[in-house]
């Protein structure tokens, strides 16, 4: 762990029961999301369950993923702690809490100036030191910093976008939900090999749409 937290029971059980339970196997991930206080990243909201089987509201149309769906996209990542990583859509931040555990550097970005704050209020508060924030539309994701081992997008698209693809290392992979955000998207793995790329769908998901040049 590259930030020590006190152990809670909730997010044990919630990695016992919601993420083991369902296939989530990586054990570098499990431990992780076993010990990062879900509640912090929830902008003071109160009655609800930060630790529910469910996505919970953070304002702005946003939402914190359902701790499975994290847990899930994480692992497809395949992080072993060197990697540099690209995550649009900050959100509340814990994703990116869970990805700055797991690889050597993240850059994330968001869209809403807010959010992004929040997330990196709350983000350096805990002791995170290797997390580069911005303000932008991810679609052109981060052009100056790649080329990135993985990209993680928490947000729905109509299709795979080029300007994503290209910004992957050689080995490195993206995963995304891509479909009509007004029903249910699949998520779906993209791994660069070379000069091709090799694009597999997974689980079906809902996310909220990606607002940009190549979203809604």
């Amino acid at each position: 762990m590259r930030v020590e937290h006190t152990n809670d029971n909730r997010a044990q059980e919630m990695v016992r029961t919601q993420i083991q339970a369902r296939g989530v196997l990586n054990r570098r991930v499990l431990e992780v999301m076993s010990q990062i206080p879900r509640e912090t990243f929830l902008g003071g909201q109160k009655n609800v369950n930060p630790y529910g089987d469910f996505p919970i509201p953070i304002g702005h149309s946003q939402t914190i993923s359902q701790p499975y769906m994290v847990a899930f996209m994480t692992e497809q990542l395949g992080l072993r702690g060197c990697e540099k990583v690209l995550e649009i859509g900050t959100g509340s931040g814990y994703q990116t809490a869970v990805l700055a555990e797991l690889a050597e550097q993240i850059y994330t970005i968001e869209r809403i100036p807010y959010l992004l704050d929040r997330s990196k209020e709350i983000l350096k508060k805990l002791g995170y030191s290797n997390i580069e924030f911005k303000v932008a539309d991810g679609s052109d994701g981060w052009v100056e910093e790649e080329p990135f081992d993985g990209i993680l997008v928490t947000a729905a698209v109509p299709s795979i976008p080029d300007s994503l693809k290209v910004q992957l290392a050689d080995n490195g992979t993206l995963v995304i939900p891509v479909g009509d955000y007004k029903t249910y998207q699949l998520l779906t793995v993209v791994k660069r090999i070379g000069k091709r790329f090799e694009t597999r769908e997974s689980i079906g998901c809902r996310f909220v749409p990606l607002i940009g040049k190549i979203g809604f």
